[in-house]
């Protein structure tokens, strides 16, 4: 910063002529200074620029675990949210404006996601599940968005499925050490498989029902996950072109349309030819979705030695060596 130099002056005092005009002179000097020192403190200062008071964004126990490269990714999405609900909802009209809509019960305004705090969660959701890559991510929840609007998913957990059939395949029940929901999936037993996919659309809705029967359970503000174990006993190897069309189908739908939802799936009482298949296409999983997978053998000292770690022996069915009651 530059400081100012002051000079000093000097000047030739006036001749003493006239003692009473030399003390008016002297008198006056002050009462002028006095009336411009009064007017510099009446004199309205003028106006400086206003700081805009912007209120801090809500946040709760997920987003606070946020990186920085993910905040910054995620404030880049939202600005990208109406040409997604654009794409999503009328493409045929991408100018008109969005109306809020919900997904996975949370509300979503296109304008003003930052509200709320679970929002902010969703949209994370989509960002990690491609790398946060802006791009795809927006691929990603567009098209997701419109296949629930078009396949009604909303309206899924209202339909009723007959429970001779789907009663004993899947359940949701207890919860992880976290207090996440476990699914547990059985495709083995005494069940028919020929009827369970008997209708390979029927049983999509119905698997798609149980999925999302666990995440009405996830409030996104402290769980956003859950814990899937697939039990295997008794399932045979020999698979027909129903059960082929919907695995496929199936896994096309949950990795598209639900982005990280899994924390944590173990596969249990795997056959030993199933865990040569599985070891075969390592090198076509990634490293990201294979660290969350756990292969277990058979037998409840080795199925509870895996599973007790992250579900709570009050939780776990006494089938795997927990304390809970055998799923119905």
């Amino acid at each position: 910063m530059t400081e100012a130099t002051a000079a000093a002056a000097t000047s030739t005092p006036a001749p003493e002529i006239d003692e009473v005009k030399t003390d008016a002179a002297a008198t006056a000097k002050p009462e002028a200074t006095k009336a411009e020192e009064t007017t510099k403190e009446t004199e309205t200062p003028k106006d400086t620029p206003k700081q805009e008071i912007v209120d801090p964004e809500p946040q709760n126990a997920l987003t606070e675990k946020f990186t920085e490269d993910e905040w910054k990714a995620l404030k880049e999405f939202r600005t990208q949210l109406p040409a997604i609900f654009a794409e999503a909802y009328h493409p045929d009209t991408p100018d008109a404006k969005s109306e809020p809509a919900k997904l996975w019960g949370v509300l979503i305004d296109p304008y003003s996601p930052n509200k709320d705090p679970r929002v902010s969660v969703l949209l994370m959701k989509f960002l990690r599940a491609r790398e946060l890559d802006l791009t795809a991510a927006q691929t990603m929840m567009a098209a997701t968005l419109k296949w629930r609007h078009e396949q009604k998913i909303d309206e899924l957990l209202e339909e009723t499925f007959d429970d001779s059939i789907f009663g004993k395949v899947g359940y949701v029940s207890g919860h992880d050490t976290d207090g996440r929901p476990v699914t547990y999936n059985l495709y083995g037993g005494d069940l028919d498989i020929k009827v369970v996919f008997d209708d390979v659309q029927r049983f999509i809705r119905w698997r798609i029902q149980l999925m999302e029967k666990s995440i009405a359970l996830l409030d996104f503000q402290t769980l956003d996950q859950m814990v899937q174990v697939h039990d295997y006993e008794g399932v045979s190897m020999v698979r027909d072109a129903n059960q082929k069309a919907a695995a496929a189908e199936a896994t096309n739908i949950f990795q598209n349309h639900y982005p990280e939802f899994l924390v944590r799936k173990f596969f249990i009482n795997v056959p030993t030819l199933l865990t040569w298949v599985f070891w075969l296409f390592k090198p076509l999983i990634s490293a990201k979705t294979l660290s969350k997978f756990t292969l277990v053998g058979t037998g409840k000292p080795a199925i509870s030695k895996e599973l007790l770690p992250y579900i709570p022996a009050d939780q776990l069915p006494q089938k795997y060596g927990g304390e809970a009651e055998d799923l119905a």
